[in-house]
């Protein structure tokens, strides 16, 4: 019989002791380890499956230091010597999701090209499957790039300026820019909760990211008109894009190149050396704009949630 509960201090060495093997993102004992010091895994968050003594299973869920409840399922992962993993990977979710009350997702990271290997595609859809049975059930699939300054720096072209602005100047924009969005999650907010309440939760989750409010800039036109805004942000791990658009009115004129590139000129006057970035990948002028700027892609994650998140 296959039991599940959370951990506690003296299951460590059990957990840690866990290796995936599979083609899939997984999260290996030195990094849990250092952000377990830091607080974004606890034994409260890390669950696993159990035959009598032996761990069959492990379900690592992340959130940031401060946080009551976790954000998000960072490696799922079930020995296939239990028969049906799906089965047993679904109930490991389930079993944590009931103490969970706050929305969360999966994200299932994977090689570009993942369905046409066997042995990932095998590997994301058991996972995939079991997600899908534990109640996250919307999907969206996601293009990770990065940057690095061999890839270069784009230069300043003067058809936009840049400039800061308060709080409401960029809700007004935040606004302007979720009407029309290609995102999946935000044109799913504005479907459920209209306009200004997608507007207000996604620009309070860049307020509360660890990205610095200074860097935020409002995109201009030569002749005074906003085009668009620039929010360079971060996350524990690194910098990135962020959030960036541009308004309805402007859209299709290339003035997304100028965007993006003031955000990685930001981020590289910095001395940053890393650069990450994600978008739909039906999203296909952002992926666009990001390839030209010299933006590498490095994965695939599918993300899987009972909510869409900012």
């Amino acid at each position: 019989m296959i039991s599940y509960r959370a951990i506690v201090p003296a299951d460590l060495h059990r957990v840690t002791a866990w290796v995936v093997t599979e083609p899939v993102g997984w999260i290996a004992a030195d990094r849990y380890l250092a952000e377990l010091a830091e607080n974004m895994y606890r034994p409260e968050w890390t669950w696993i499956a159990e035959v009598g003594d032996r761990v069959v299973g492990r379900a690592l869920w992340w959130g940031p230091r401060d946080s009551a409840y976790p954000v998000a399922l960072d490696c799922l992962d079930v020995d296939p010597a239990v028969g049906e993993r799906t089965a047993v990977a679904a109930e490991l979710i389930r079993a944590a999701l009931a103490g969970f009350p706050r929305p969360v997702q999966y994200a299932i990271k994977a090689a570009g090209g993942w369905r046409d290997d066997p042995a990932t595609s095998a590997a994301v859809e058991w996972r995939r499957a079991a997600a899908h049975a534990a109640g996250l059930t919307r999907e969206v699939e996601r293009l990770q790039f990065e940057w690095a300054p061999a890839d270069g720096v784009p230069p300043a072209t003067g058809a936009l300026r840049f400039a800061e602005a308060s709080d409401e100047e960029f809700l007004a924009v935040f606004t302007r820019i979720a009407e029309g969005s290609l995102d999946a999650q935000t044109r799913a907010s504005v479907a459920a909760k209209g306009v200004e309440a997608t507007a207000r939760k996604e620009m309070d989750f860049y307020l509360g990211a660890p990205g610095k409010r200074a860097w935020w800039r409002i995109a201009y036109t030569q002749e005074g008109e906003v085009a668009g805004m620039a929010i360079p942000s971060a996350t524990p791990y690194s910098v990135n894009v962020g959030y960036l658009g541009v308004v309805p009115e402007f859209r299709g004129r290339g003035y997304v190149d100028e965007v993006l590139a003031e955000i990685t000129r930001l981020h590289a006057a910095n001395g940053e050396s890393r650069i990450t970035a994600t978008t739909d990948v039906g999203n296909a002028p952002m992926a666009a704009a990001f390839r030209r700027a010299g933006y590498r892609n490095t994965e695939i994650r599918i993300n899987l949630s009972n909510d869409f998140q900012s």
